[in-house]
């Protein structure tokens, strides 16, 4: 029976790089998306191409219930669910003064209570082993405080990693893949973009296939569970 990957988040950005490699290692792919709806079609595409079966699977992470309905749709693919990643994340921009209940509230469930439950299902579903990646970020070690309920949900979520690593284990691994500065984001100016950059060691932002080839290292070495690989250019270190 073909291998299954789940890919939350996976229409677009990182999600989609890590959901594009999977898919050239030969993995099916389910291919969950929740706003990205003019993105997911593109992406999904582009994996046919690649000859790999790909489900586009729509659910709001935020709800719990809808993580269910999530994997009552893989229950109904054919294929043996192998590796999750855990990509789909909410980053509101807000100081610790003037950051609202509703984005606290929504960079909790899903950066962190989703991944759980994620996992949760998932591993009832990994009979015969599996990974889970969980995708950080180094400001899981940093102070941001422009971003405190990210910094917090992503610092939390590596702590998750290690618990999941020990209570799947042996059958599942659990890892971690914190990104540095990958892909300008909306909410930062190409001036601030430009500084964050000018203070890494490495002098610039990671291509995709630095952090793919992480995904594709821990899916090699099986010896590795509850672990964080950063791939930040030396960003951590300043």
């Amino acid at each position: 029976m073909t291998e299954l990957a789940l890919v939350t988040g996976g229409a677009h950005r990182l999600g989609k790089t890590f959901a594009l490699s999977l898919a050239r290692q030969g993995y099916t792919i389910a291919l969950h998306y929740h706003s990205a709806e003019n993105e997911v079609q593109k992406t999904a595409e582009e994996i046919c191409e690649l000859g790999v079966p790909v489900y586009p699977i729509h659910a709001d992470l935020a709800d719990v219930s809808a993580i269910s309905s999530l994997f009552s749709t893989i229950d109904s693919i054919s294929h043996t669910l192998k590796v999750l990643v855990n990509s789909a994340a909410f980053m509101p921009n807000g100081n610790a003064s003037t950051l609202s209940l509703e984005d606290w509230d929504m960079s909790l469930d899903l950066n962190l209570r989703a991944p759980f439950f994620l996992a949760q299902e998932a591993a009832k579903r990994m009979t015969d082993g599996g990974l889970i990646v969980n995708i950080t970020d180094v400001g899981a070690q940093k102070a941001w405080s422009r971003y405190p309920s990210y910094t917090v949900s992503k610092a939390a979520l590596e702590s998750l990693t290690k618990i999941l690593a020990r209570a799947l284990a042996p059958g599942i691994r659990v890892n971690a893949i914190a990104p540095g500065l990958v892909l300008q984001s909306d909410i930062v100016t190409p001036e601030e973009w430009e500084r964050l950059i000018n203070r890494i060691p490495l002098k610039r932002p990671a291509r995709t296939d630095e952090l793919t080839s992480a995904l594709e290292f821990l899916i090699q070495n099986e010896y590795i569970t509850g672990q964080t690989i950063v791939v930040d250019g030396g960003y951590s270190l300043v």
